[in-house]
């Protein structure tokens, strides 16, 4: 097996060098990540500048960009092979409902399976690192029994594990995204200068979070794993707009 593992809180997190423990004895483990926190920055890659890689004293690659950046350079030109799976983590805090689009946890994992590989993005429900060793057990076990089932056409899973000492035995349940509120309103402040400075806003409460959603899941003490998708086409209002554009008065 050979795995790429990244991440979004960058190659110094305690995330990421859980996530590689937790892949020791799998296989040949190669770790390009953010140098520094690109939590939020979704699946952007940078395009106007160029991007540097470095080699940190204990192996790890780190470039100077988003964590899709990291996943894309690796596999477009710092590997002279195409992994067998690409891993993402662990994330410090939750990457449901909503904020999944917005994640760079999920984006680095995203950005694998765009290039037809078997992928899967690991965060923790709170943040501050809390029983990361469990949450490094249950992420070996799922990757375990990934292989074991065959990595045949590629996936992409989102996997929230609860803070908590027991979860290496805590139920897996398959779920799908919740939804939330709109996000709080943008923070304003004045800057040592004078200037109007803006800060987003925390995100929105849990709109929709009932039994089947992840946020449901580790609510009630299991791992939520998430299939997820990139196709954005509304598939069941095709014909509807088809309908409403012939009949705009154009021939």
């Amino acid at each position: 097996m050979r795995i790429l593992i990244a991440n979004d809180d960058g190659y110094l997190a305690p995330g990421l060098a859980a996530l590689v423990r937790a892949c020791e004895g799998l296989g040949t483990v190669e770790v390009i990540a953010p140098e520094q926190n690109a939590s939020g920055t979704s699946n952007s890659l940078t395009l106007h500048r160029p991007l540097s890689v470095y080699t940190a004293s204990n192996g790890f690659r780190y470039v100077n960009g988003t964590p899709s950046d990291c996943v894309h350079l690796a596999l477009t030109g710092l590997l002279d092979y195409k992994p067998d799976l690409v891993l993402s983590g662990i994330n410090n805090g939750a990457n449901m409902g909503d904020d999944t689009l917005y994640s760079g946890t999920v984006a680095a994992a995203t950005e694998g399976y765009l290039f037809g590989i078997p992928s899967i993005a690991f965060s923790q429900v709170e943040k501050g690192w809390g029983h990361l060793d469990a949450a490094a057990a249950v992420a070996r076990a799922l990757i375990q029994d990934v292989i074991a089932a065959g990595l045949g056409q590629p996936f992409l899973l989102s996997v929230n594990i609860p803070n908590r000492a027991d979860a290496a035995s805590l139920p897996r349940r398959v779920t799908r995204l919740g939804r939330r509120h709109a996000s709080e309103a943008t923070i304003q402040q004045r800057s040592p200068r004078g200037d109007m400075i803006y800060w987003i806003g925390p995100a929105g409460a849990e709109r929709e979070a009932g039994e089947g959603t992840d946020f449901h899941a580790t609510a009630n003490g299991a791992v939520s794993v998430t299939p997820l998708q990139v196709d954005l086409t509304e598939h069941a209002t095709l014909g509807l707009w088809a309908q409403r554009l012939q009949n705009d008065g154009r021939p």
